[in-house]
C-alpha cells in the first residue's frame, strides 16, 4: 500500500530543500517514493508546481497524477491542461481513490500564501531515519492511504489499459 504525504511549510523555500532531502535519502533506499512534487504558494496567492518522476507503467508519469490532484485540491488548471471527458473521468477517479474531502481540506488550509509543501507518493520508508533526516525542516505533516487497487485504478486511467 502506497501513502500520498504532504508535508506543510510556513515559507516558501523549505520544501525545496526537503525535496533535495529525499531524493539523497533515495539514494540511501531510506524512503522509497514513486513520485515527488513541492508545490508553493507566493505572497501574490499564486501556485508554483515542481515535480521530480519516473515513469509509470506504460510511459506516463506521474506528473498527470500531480497536475490532477492539484488541481483537485485547489480548484486551478495544472500548466494549463485541459478538462476533457477524459480527464474528468481521471478527476472522478482520483476524488474516489481514497484520497478523502478532509485530506484535500487539510492541503488547501495548509498551503497559504507564502507557504510550500513536499508532496510524496511512498511505497517504502524506513521510518526512523526519515524522520531524522526530514525532522531538522520541521513541517506539518498530513497522509492518505493508496490501497493498491487504487494505485492500479489510477495508473490505468493515467495510461490507460495494458495491451498483452
Amino acid at each position: 500500500m502506497a501513502e500520498l504525504i504532504a508535508i506543510g511549510y510556513p515559507d516558501e523555500a523549505t520544501a525545496y530543500e526537503a525535496e533535495r532531502e529525499v531524493h539523497r535519502l533515495g539514494d540511501e533506499f531510506v524512503i522509497q517514493a514513486d513520485a515527488v512534487a513541492v508545490i508553493s504558494r507566493d505572497g501574490d496567492g499564486k501556485f508554483h508546481v515542481s515535480t521530480n518522476h519516473h515513469a509509470v507503467a506504460g510511459g506516463a508519469t506521474w506528473g498527470m497524477f500531480w497536475g490532477m490532484l492539484f488541481g483537485l485540491i485547489f480548484f486551478v488548471p495544472f500548466l494549463g491542461m485541459a478538462i476533457g471527458a477524459g480527464m474528468g473521468a481521471l478527476m472522478g477517479r482520483i476524488e474516489k481513490s481514497g484520497i478523502d474531502r478532509h485530506f484535500q481540506k487539510q492541503v488547501r488550509d495548509m498551503l497559504q500564501p507564502g507557504t510550500s509543501a513536499l508532496f510524496m507518493v511512498v511505497q517504502k520508508v524506513t521510518p526512523d531515519k526519515a524522520v531524522a533526516a526530514l525532522g531538522k525542516y520541521g513541517g506539518t505533516v498530513l497522509q492518505s492511504s493508496l490501497s493498491e487497487e487504487t494505485e492500479h485504478e489510477l495508473q490505468e486511467a493515467l495510461h490507460g489499459a495494458q495491451q498483452s
